[in-house]
């Protein structure tokens, strides 16, 4: 039966898809961490397909170019310092203030009339170096006082902010899915900017942008007072026409928007230095500083020193923020190490050969392919990480075998991301914190943020495919 299993297409594809199944149903049915999940069912996958067991997990002399260790090791260098790195920027960012800043002065430059493209742009800008979640926590209570001050429905101030974290969070770097896919698929951050922002923005306009200019008119959701905290309250005046509060330091908005543009475009001059310039002496010097662990670090140290230690934060309370940033981040790296350990099982069992076969014969495209399997893992789990990094696994060798340009790969890693995302509903932790954070029933989130998150996936996946006719 192994026999059979290691040689015969069919068998290698229902073994896949077993593995898969077992995953879901540890995930969804079982209720176990991810990561676990993951686990086991790469385990499971690679004792099934007969992969002996110095290669799954070594031997008690040797481990070190295990599947398992290699599985984990491979992506986990690849990303822990980048995913953490942007996550104690985040964090000084948001302790520093930037974020209310960033959006009293873009209420200011836009007026009232147009607040909730403002705080959309806000949820865009904010959301590059900061997650998803914690981004809602620190710019929720500005949308309260908007949406209360202008008398409108909270919802459709929500959307584009939203709107903005969402986009950021599934396609551009230091996010953690889009730095997984990438790593997955060996293909540069620079490129995973480029294309994340023409797929991206597209998509920001269409989900936050019209739609919720349109849903925002027809589900009216008010602003409890228990939402408006008093200190913001108190903080009006000062923040109707975006000028800086007198009984508050702020942090310059110039600093701000510096700092986090530091990163993206050391990393762009990096990838695209070798097109640009052709001399070799100014090349070291922008691949060193464009990679994006030295990228991100002299970041964090401006946005330390600027954000921080300038205006008076003591040194010991910017370490405890970085400290307690990164507490969340530990399973998140788990499960995308979980999730490369399955792809790695995935490989070397031949199953992405298999995989890739069958595809030639039908003619479906690898990008397509991508989406479509990120958009199942996604409904049915729940986790957009889970959904990047088991899918990633699942492609990787169709694309090592395709022949695809750094560009084309790019396009192929942002279609993942983008069925990450798609129909967030009631088995994703995000459509609870919506729920919660903007006073709407399940009913009404479903008709809102699930409906938004799917035009971003819908719109982030078309764009992918227009691009990749002409790269």
């Amino acid at each position: 039966m192994v026999h059979w299993l290691q040689h015969e297409t069919g068998g290698l594809l229902l073994l896949c898809a077993l593995a898969i199944a077992v995953l879901l149903f540890l995930i969804i049915k079982v209720k176990l961490e991810p990561f676990i999940a993951l686990v086991v069912s790469g385990l499971a996958l690679a004792l099934v397909a007969g992969l002996s067991v110095e290669q799954i997990v070594g031997t008690a002399l040797k481990s070190g170019d295990s599947i398992l260790e290699t599985g984990f090791g491979g992506l986990l260098g690849h990303i822990a310092p980048i995913v953490g790195l942007g996550t104690i920027l985040g964090a000084v960012l948001e302790r520093s203030g930037g974020a209310d800043v960033l959006t009293r002065r873009l209420l200011g430059l836009v007026g009232e009339r147009f607040a909730p493209l403002a705080m959309g742009l806000a949820g865009l800008i904010f959301g590059i170096p900061v997650f998803f979640d914690v981004g809602i926590f620190v710019l929720a209570p500005l949308i309260y006082i908007t949406a209360r001050r202008g008398g409108r429905s909270l919802v459709l101030y929500a959307m584009p902010l939203l709107a903005g974290l969402s986009m950021t969070h599934a396609f551009l770097p230091p996010h953690p899915g889009p730095v997984a896919a990438g790593g997955l698929l060996g293909v540069p951050l620079g490129w995973l900017i480029v294309f994340g922002l023409i797929c991206g923005v597209p998509a920001f306009l269409v989900a936050g942008v019209a739609w919720g200019a349109w849903i925002g008119k027809r589900v009216l959701v008010e602003v409890p007072d228990e939402f408006i905290v008093g200190e913001r309250e108190g903080a009006k005046a000062d923040t109707v026409d975006g000028t800086p509060g007198k009984s508050q330091a702020e942090p310059p908005l110039g600093a701000v928007l510096f700092i986090i543009a530091v990163p993206l475009v050391l990393i762009l001059l990096a990838t695209f230095g070798t097109v640009w310039w052709e001399d070799a002496s100014v090349l070291p010097v922008l691949t060193f500083l464009g990679n994006p662990v030295v990228a991100l670090t002299i970041a964090v140290l401006l946005a330390m020193y600027l954000l921080g230690v300038r205006r008076g934060i003591p040194g010991a309370e910017l370490r405890d923020v970085a400290t307690a940033s990164l507490r969340p981040v530990g399973m998140i790296l788990l499960v995308i190490g979980g999730g490369a350990f399955f792809g790695k099982v995935v490989s070397e069992t031949g199953v992405g050969a298999a995989l890739a076969g069958t595809l030639s014969d039908a003619g479906l495209p690898t990008i397509v392919l991508a989406y479509l399997i990120a958009c199942g893992l996604r409904v049915a789990q729940g986790s957009a990480t889970v959904a990047i990094v088991t899918t990633g696994g699942i492609v990787a060798p169709l694309v090592e075998s395709g022949g695809h340009s750094q560009a084309a790969i790019a396009l192929i890693a942002i279609a993942i991301s983008a069925g990450s995302i798609i129909a967030s509903h009631v088995n994703d932790g995000g459509f609870w914190i919506i729920s919660r954070y903007f006073n709407m029933s399940v009913r009404d989130t479903l008709k809102t943020w699930t409906v938004l998150e799917t035009i971003l996936s819908v719109v982030g996946f078309a764009m992918a495919v227009l691009v990749s006719a002409f790269v």
